[in-house]
């Protein structure tokens, strides 16, 4: 195998958390797998028992605008008919064992562990936030603010939540006011 046939940072950067799970979209998988997106979902519809719900669902339009306007394009997921299918890690294992090439059974092993790369980096978020209460349980109130700051950076951003780059002039002159995707 390879050991650099496709960057672990290029992989995770196509999963996405939809519904409260981890998923890649058809069109990226198919690209990472060398197939089509169209013969991907063919022979997911020729294998629709390996795929139960916890493997695979297909994208509400909302669903997908959102992932759009997160991108601001409609990138590879644009033109098409029908929403994109989602594959959780699961489904994305069990789609490289239906299409049988070599180069999707190579890349799947890629896949899987950029899902368990990402799992850890969750996992070892939650361990730092007990420890953090255990720590705070522990010292007196003078610590507070610093708590509350490490908490602040811990948080993440609501959903919609944008940061604002650029200044406002003062009056008479032109503002300027961007706002940074997410």
């Amino acid at each position: 195998m390879g050991k650099d046939i496709i960057p672990q940072d290029v992989i995770e950067q196509k999963i996405f958390l939809i519904r409260g799970h981890k998923v890649m979209i058809d069109s990226d998988l198919a690209e990472l797998y060398g197939v089509t997106t169209k013969r991907l979902n063919e022979q997911v519809k020729r294998n629709l028992k390996r795929f139960p719900r916890d493997f695979m669902f297909q994208l509400s339009e909302k669903e997908l605008e959102s992932l759009r306007s997160h991108f601001a394009t409609s990138s590879s997921w644009g033109g098409r008919r029908y929403p994109p299918y989602a594959f959780t890690e699961h489904g994305a294992i069990m789609a490289a064992s239906i299409l049988n090439t070599n180069r999707a059974i190579e890349v799947s092993v890629y896949v899987v562990r950029a899902f368990v790369k990402l799992r850890e980096m969750i996992a070892s978020h939650k361990d730092l936030a007990r420890k953090l209460e255990e720590l705070e349980k522990k010292y007196d109130a003078q610590f507070r603010v610093v708590f509350d700051a490490i908490r602040e950076l811990m948080r993440e951003p609501e959903r919609g939540q944008q940061k604002k780059i650029g200044f406002i002039a003062k009056e008479g002159r032109p503002k300027y006011k961007a706002e940074r995707p997410r």
